[in-house]
């Protein structure tokens, strides 16, 4: 039996029809994107988010950037700099920055891995719906990007006061950025679920 999609913008009922990879379907009545096939699909959104846990386990593991005045020398971590952020009476900002950039990255990683390993090695994980509800939760709270560009901003306010030496863990939140980014992308719940319901 044919699927029968509603489109978000009009609820307009449409067919499902196959896709080519990298192809997409559109409303017949108002054009809105019913659904796409990326190509690469699902092994491609496993891999990119395997690269991602990777980079962000070195992100939070290394100092984000070393600063040299006066012959001292400083770095810190992301959760050093959260940790100075509360001891400064900054609490409120230390918890945003927490959140925005170790908590919600961290959760939705963790999650789309405990969706996609078992998934891809044939089994179907426990929760799974509430798991899947948890990562479209958690997704706008990401805001690594948004880390990144105050990094980015105070050390070009830093480098006439003092020798600014970017560690890798700054390199490391550069490529997570792009890479959550590209998971963004490429990730097709439509695979999944088709995957878990081939699998049951």
């Amino acid at each position: 039996m044919t699927s029968l999609l509603a489109c978000r913008e009009c609820d307009l009922l449409q067919k499902e029809v196959p896709l080519a990879p990298g192809g997409s379907a559109q409303c017949g009545r108002c054009g809105a994107t019913l659904y796409r096939n990326p190509a690469g699909g699902f092994d491609r959104t496993l891999a990119v988010t395997l690269a991602a846990a990777v980079c962000f386990l070195v992100a939070n593991a290394f100092p984000i950037v070393g600063l040299e005045a006066s012959g001292s020398r400083t770095s810190t971590t992301l959760l050093g700099t959260v940790a100075t952020l509360h001891d400064q009476d900054m609490t409120a900002v230390a918890a945003l920055v927490l959140v925005t950039t170790f908590l919600a990255p961290a959760i939705e990683i963790g999650a789309m891995l405990y969706l996609m390993l078992p998934v891809r090695l044939g089994r179907v994980p426990p929760g799974l719906p509430a798991v899947f509800r948890v990562v479209d939760a958690v997704h706008p709270w990401g805001m690594v990007e948004v880390f990144m560009l105050g990094t980015l901003v105070s050390l070009a306010k830093l480098a006439h006061l003092a020798d600014v030496k970017p560690g890798i863990a700054l390199w490391s939140f550069a490529v997570l950025m792009l890479l959550l980014a590209a998971g963004a992308v490429s990730f097709d719940a439509r695979a999944l679920w088709a995957r878990v319901e081939a699998i049951r």
